[in-house]
């Protein structure tokens, strides 16, 4: 007998276990899905930095590095982006073909079973490629590897069902898709009404066991050519056929898509992308219980397998692809904010140029960070769901301002569409992005806090297992043994929070990187006052917290600050420290400060126990929310960053398609090679307030050499500035081939007044 246990916490067991909220099949599955890594240590409020600094970076072998400079070189060379968006509106045979035969679809399939077996960060970097070439081709090459049955079967599948269809998937014989989202359910995906009766039938000749399937899915990526579903239903057993339940829960299945029944080829145009997407249905298709996804066991246990997939899938492919568009906007903004003129100097030297393009370079430094430190953790075996979550939502969140701030600074360069535009799709695409794998409003309000509260607080989840204990005892001496765990816990960091926030961090251990070190002082000082407010709101709002959506996302936006600026702090160290890049590093510091900062502000005005709110206040906030983001010295640094060639430069854009072609991207490289190379030819034209390079040649201001490369770099800015044009007959059938068109309109006006 405890005297703690049974007259202090047995009150309070008691009282916790009458307001525990309840928590659906479906809600318990997602968070016992995937595990935590560093965003348990971020919950603590005080982590431990020698333990990420250690942690190896995500490195690729040379299998991997080779096919990175073959077979993904070859894939972007045959790619012409505008032709696959406008004109064929599908990849090219001969790039499907490619792909099949290289094994594209096939990079997380084992070697056992005919695949590549590729690590997380070489399909990262595969997918980071590509997208700066094609997205079509992307998406395309990306689906298979992430979300689907090949994932699937790799974690669920039985050994007959892996050698079955591993092989065929891995070599292209079969494209896979996945069927989740349906009319009735978007981002509430388990409330699919798509059903799955257990029954007996005919299948291949024989009397079997199995499933009559009706279904109807939408947004299907890959779908409208797939020939292997895998699909998501709801398993009925109203006759008993395989136990006593007759509601058996969500399933996921194979479906071949040449079985009677399934109709399946028609396409949706996503945002006037052309990667292949469509929906599907399905009537009365039956299929036998052993293409359920690992056999009649694992019936009802879908939405597990998916969270499980998804806890990894959803921290590579979208981060992959947002990364890598916020680098291609760095390169190609810098690039064209150098060369373009305006009022007689270049626009990247305008202030209100130099701001956007700092945002640019700063989030490309981030992102690309973050998604490093991620698919390391992933390469290391962990399955980070809150983490997954923070780089999905984030990535295309900030991948969204980086697109918009290139087409700013481009102007009518990136609106005018056609062969040489090479923003145009990227922007239009970012929608799709932002919806897929979990709507980003959705993710922010509900899923990074609330999932992240439970599953990377060091005690909550083993205190809401106690609670949940069938034997009441068992359940007492768990909640009582951890509960004061936790009380230990938050008065530790209440102090250390308290101590932290009155000296601004000053005295907070960290550790010794250079000019880096204040950083991440400033880091554990956030993580302390985060833990701190995270454990008062818990306590105060209890199961409520679940509904307050605003507070949710406010937390959901700390957390995720803190680990977006984790990675960029170990990004600086992993890469030498380099002088170079620290501009980078201070912008998104300076930029995550004060937004963790206005969070908490927003926080403390919003907690509805005000009397907690004022004492937080005082304890973590004493003097507001003081961080203003990078000072103008700073953003002129970072921006510098993408205007000038530099290793600093290469090191932010690294990694990305470069073909030697006649598109835009291609002349704006050359271009901006030749402007920058004539950088002081130009300069001492500009000394002499000269314009034209003969008369500069004539009065021996600059050599003939000279003036033949302004006049070379110029002819090449030219070529970058022009923009497409169209005859009307090709834009619109309403045309006919005439000389005169003006002609055609009086003509046409004519026909109609008459009739």
């Amino acid at each position: 007998m405890s005297f703690r246990r049974d007259y202090i916490t047995k009150p309070i067991f008691s009282w916790a276990r009458g307001v525990l909220p309840s928590m659906s099949d479906t809600e318990r599955e997602a968070l016992e899905a995937g595990d935590v890594w560093w965003d348990a240590d971020l919950f603590t409020g005080d982590p431990d930095w020698s333990k990420l600094l250690a942690f190896p970076q995500a490195t690729l072998t040379d299998e991997e590095t080779a096919f990175l400079n073959g077979p993904v070189d070859e894939l972007c060379a045959m790619l012409d982006d505008w032709k696959i968006n406008w004109e064929w509106r599908d990849l090219s045979k001969e790039a499907w073909d490619f792909i099949k035969a290289k094994k594209f679809f096939g990079m997380i399939i084992p070697k056992e079973h005919g695949g590549l077996g590729f690590s997380p960060y070489a399909h990262s970097e595969v997918v980071r490629k590509i997208s700066t070439r094609s997205l079509a081709a992307a998406v395309t090459v990306m689906v298979p590897n992430s979300l689907g049955p090949g994932e699937l079967l790799m974690r669920f599948g039985t050994r007959e069902q892996q050698e079955k269809w591993l092989p065929r998937l891995a070599d292209g014989r079969d494209i896979p898709c996945f069927g989740l989202t349906s009319p009735e359910a978007g981002s509430d995906a388990a409330s699919m009404i798509d059903s799955g009766i257990i029954c007996k039938g005919n299948f291949e000749g024989e009397e079997v066991l199995g499933l009559k399937l009706n279904w109807h899915k939408r947004y299907i990526t890959l779908g409208p050519v797939a020939t292997l579903l895998g699909l998501a239903f709801k398993a009925y057993d109203p006759d008993h056929l395989v136990g006593q339940q007759d509601d058996l829960g969500i399933t996921v299945a194979l479906i071949p898509t040449n079985l009677p029944g399934v109709e399946i080829g028609h396409r949706h145009l996503p945002s006037m992308q052309v990667f292949q997407n469509g929906p599907n249905r399905g009537r009365d298709v039956f299929i036998p219980l052993d293409y359920i996804i690992g056999g009649e066991g694992r019936l009802g246990q879908g939405w597990k397998m998916l969270m499980t997939a998804l806890a990894a899938g959803r921290g590579i492919s979208l981060p992959s692809l947002s990364a890598a568009g916020a680098a291609y906007a760095a390169r190609v903004t810098g690039a064209y904010a150098r060369i373009r003129e305006q009022f007689g100097i270049s626009i990247g030297k305008f202030e209100g140029i130099e701001e956007p393009l700092a945002r640019i370079a700063g989030t490309a430094y981030l992102l690309d960070a973050a998604r490093r430190l991620t698919c390391a953790a992933l390469n290391a075996g962990h399955h980070p769901a809150v983490i997954s979550g923070i780089m999905k939502l984030q990535a295309t969140e900030r991948m969204r301002v980086a697109i918009d701030d290139a087409m700013d600074i481009h102007g009518g360069k990136a609106v005018i569409d056609g062969p040489q535009n090479y923003m145009g799709n990227l922007y239009r695409a970012v929608p799709v992005g932002i919806t897929v794998e979990g709507a980003n409003i959705l993710t922010r309000n509900l899923i990074v806090f609330g999932q992240g509260a439970i599953r990377a607080h060091p005690y909550l989840l083993d205190e809401m297992n106690a609670l949940r204990e069938n034997d009441r005892d068992k359940g007492l001496d768990a909640f009582d043994n951890t509960f004061w765990k936790h009380v230990g816990h938050s008065v530790a960091t209440l102090f250390r929070a308290w101590g932290r926030s009155w000296t601004f961090g000053a005295f907070t251990a960290a550790p010794e990187v250079g000019d880096a070190t204040p950083f991440y002082r400033q880091l554990a000082r956030y993580s302390t006052a985060f833990a701190l407010c995270a454990d008062m709101a818990l306590l105060t709002l209890g199961g409520a917290l679940k509904r307050k959506e605003l507070l949710s996302a406010r937390f959901g936006d700390i957390l995720s600050e803190l680990y977006l600026l984790s990675a960029a702090a170990k990004r600086w160290q992993d890469e030498g420290r380099q002088k170079e890049d620290f501009a980078a590093l201070e912008y998104c510091m300076a930029s995550g400060f004060k937004t963790i900062e206005n969070r908490f502000a927003e926080i403390l005005a919003n907690l509805p126990n005000r009397f907690v709110a004022i004492i937080l206040k005082l304890v973590i906030q004493p003097f507001g929310a003081r961080v203003l983001g990078p000072s103008d010295r700073v953003v002129h640094q970072c921006a510098q960053l993408i205007l000038e060639p530099s290793a600093a430069r290469e090191r932010l854009t690294a990694d990305l398609s470069h073909v030697d072609d006649d598109g835009g991207r291609a002349r704006l490289e050359r271009a901006f090679a030749l402007v920058t190379a004539c950088e002081d030819a130009a300069r001492k034209l500009h000394t002499a307030h000269l314009h034209d390079p003969k008369e500069a040649v004539a009065k021996g201001v600059i050599t003939q050499g000279e003036a033949d490369r302004l006049a070379e770099a110029n002819a090449a800015v030219a070529r970058v500035i022009e923009v497409d044009d169209f005859a009307p007959e090709v834009l619109s059938p309403i045309y006919k081939k005439s000389a005169d068109v003006h002609q055609f309109f009086q003509e046409l006006g004519e026909q109609r007044a008459a009739g």
